[in-house]
């Protein structure tokens, strides 16, 4: 759009998850609010830049609210903080409709509303919206973007003036600097476009963005942002958390029971129980464990030895394994027979206690030790080689998989290991609610010393160092969906091994050469694994269907008896 044309009024952008409407090209209040009542069902509208908000919310008071987010600017004319250069990365447009899909994938992973794929590829040359993502230069991920708006071409603002939208970045990337890098690349594009200055918002709480924004030069500026109440906005104005203290794997549940009617009490937040009521039915819930979930089949779960016993005579493969209980020559044999070793307690959870890689008889003994302050009964099994996948099986039915890796870092050729694997573990926290820390402990110098490196040592461009040995999501290990890949043999084993514990939902591991293959050997079957992190697979979705079939939605239940009708008798 030329200059000279002047300004549009009553304008509003489609980006996707919903329009801009921008407050400044419109005369009256009522028109922008007839302009945001016509808000897509399963989209947020923004209402930016709006002159007198609270004449505005006095219109339309249980349709409105005012957004509690700062908007922050930065002036494009003059002369910013030295663009960084991006370590391990690099920003591009988005160019393909995978693209757009790695983009929603992280928009799930942030809470966001994703954009259907054919928008992206619809607009990826639309002179009013742009879209950069940064993709690992190893791996070709994307694992960061951002869009934003030119307002000049958008609406003929005369002010010049641009704006950034929907910065997100994987958290479970490994570089860092990713957002501050697609920020600088945003700003760098609209400065070549002559624009005079970019403005963002940000919630009024995230002190670390903020300070992140600051860094960069950005100022806070006195601009409103007004939204309809809807399902996408409420926790931005139904007031204080309600569950203050419940963590993710709690959470995901107790808000999909909320958005079905279904009454949650929470009755004890620390621990993650709570209590759901619908239809005259109460169930019990400790995050996914409920009590549909027999002692009997808890039992099992909580003693690995039998696990492993019990999933065995169901005809499912497991490693050879020896405990501390049979004579030392039998364990100095064991270990003389296996390249490789894994030591673990009977009992316990969260990868505590477990050694990986054990070669020597002194690392065996050393293992053995630290296996005993969790459990008094010790494992010790073969190592199998290959990746850690978790299938959790709801109702006997495969709902998500997930290839498990432990935690790496990537050097900048200035950080130490120690540096690096802080950072990292921050993001971890931040994206899981602090349920996903990588310890600085004595098995993480262990590793990085097996990979050649001190904790003190500059850890080279480039160079990826994995920091532990085991991939549980609590010290620091990501989780890769490949729910559309895994091989019927390892769908059909998980099947097995729930049916022979009767558990109805379940965490199944198993060790693999590749998801898409049939070989693999069982590790543990977890009696209550975490729905959280599975985007964009329905894990709380499914988890409630069992609960409360009644509270499917009906055409849901529709779906399903008319899948269940054409099975075979």
């Amino acid at each position: 759009m030329a200059e000279t044309e002047g300004p549009k009024t009553n304008y509003s952008l489609d980006c996707g998850w919903g329009r801009l409407v921008f407050g400044q090209t419109f005369e009256n209040g009522k028109t922008l609010i007839e302009t945001l009542r016509r808000e897509r069902a399963d989209a947020r509208d923004i209402a930016v830049y709006v002159d007198d908000p609270h004449v505005l919310l006095s219109l339309a008071p249980h349709e409105l609210f005012l957004d509690p987010s700062h908007t922050f600017r930065i002036d494009l004319g003059s002369d910013r903080n030295g663009d960084p250069k991006p370590s391990n990365f690099f920003i591009r447009r988005l160019s393909s409709h995978s693209d757009a899909e790695e983009v929603n994938r992280i928009y799930r992973t942030r809470g966001m509303v994703p954009v259907p794929p054919e928008f992206f590829w619809s607009h990826r040359d639309a002179r009013a919206l742009t879209y950069f993502v940064a993709e690992d230069d190893q791996t070709g991920a994307i694992i960061g973007t951002v869009t934003g708006v030119d307002h000049l071409q958008a609406f003929g603002d005369p002010e010049r003036g641009s704006s950034l939208w929907c910065l997100a970045v994987d958290p479970q990337a490994r570089q860092s600097g990713i957002g501050q890098s697609l920020v600088h690349r945003l700003a760098g594009h609209f400065a070549e476009r002559n624009a005079a200055y970019m403005d963002l918002t940000v919630l009024h709480n995230n002190e670390s963005a903020i300070a992140l924004y600051e860094k960069l030069g950005f100022r806070r500026v006195s601009y409103f942002t007004v939204k309809r109440k809807n399902a996408i906005n409420e926790q931005l104005f139904s007031g204080p958390e309600k569950d203050h203290g419940l963590n993710p794997y709690a959470k995901i549940i107790v808000d999909e029971a909320r958005r079905r009617g279904i009454q949650v009490e929470v009755t004890d937040a620390e621990g993650g129980f709570f209590q759901l009521s619908y239809g005259g039915r109460t169930v019990q819930c400790r995050e996914s464990l409920t009590e549909f979930t027999s002692a009997i089949a808890m039992s099992i779960c909580d003693d690995k030895s039998v696990t492993r016993r019990v999933v065995e005579k169901a005809g499912v493969r497991v490693p050879s394994q020896i405990t501390t209980k049979a004579p030392d020559d039998k364990i100095k044999q064991f270990l003389d027979d296996h390249s490789a070793l894994v030591v673990k307690p009977a009992r316990g959870e969260q990868g505590r206690g477990i050694t990986v890689g054990v070669k020597s008889q002194d690392e065996l003994e050393k293992a053995i030790t630290a296996a005993r302050k969790v459990a008094d009964e010790v494992l010790i099994e073969e190592m199998v080689e290959g990746s850690d996948l978790r299938l959790v099986m709801i109702n006997y039915k495969l709902v998500a998989a997930a290839i498990r890796k432990p935690a790496q870092i990537v050097g900048d050729g200035e950080s130490t290991v120690e540096t690096l694997i802080e950072h990292q573990s921050r993001r971890r926290s931040a994206a899981t609610g602090g349920e996903s820390r990588i310890p600085l402990d004595e098995d993480t110098r262990a590793t990085c010393l097996a990979g050649g490196y001190d904790m003190t040592d500059v850890l080279p461009d480039g160079k990826t160092l994995q920091v532990r040995k085991t991939a549980n999501l609590h010290t620091g290990g990501t989780i890769h969906d490949v729910t559309g890949e895994v091989h019927p043999t390892l769908v059909d084993a998980a099947v097995r091994t729930a049916r022979a514990i009767n558990i109805p939902v379940t965490g199944i591991d198993f060790m693999v050469k590749s998801p898409r293959g049939p070989d693999y050997a069982f590790i543990e079957a977890n009696e209550r694994p975490g729905l959280a992190n599975h985007e964009p697979q329905p894990t709380a979705e499914r988890f409630i269907d069992l609960l409360f079939p009644l509270s499917m939605p009906y055409a849901a239940r529709e779906a399903l008896r008319a899948s269940q009708s054409e099975l075979p008798a």
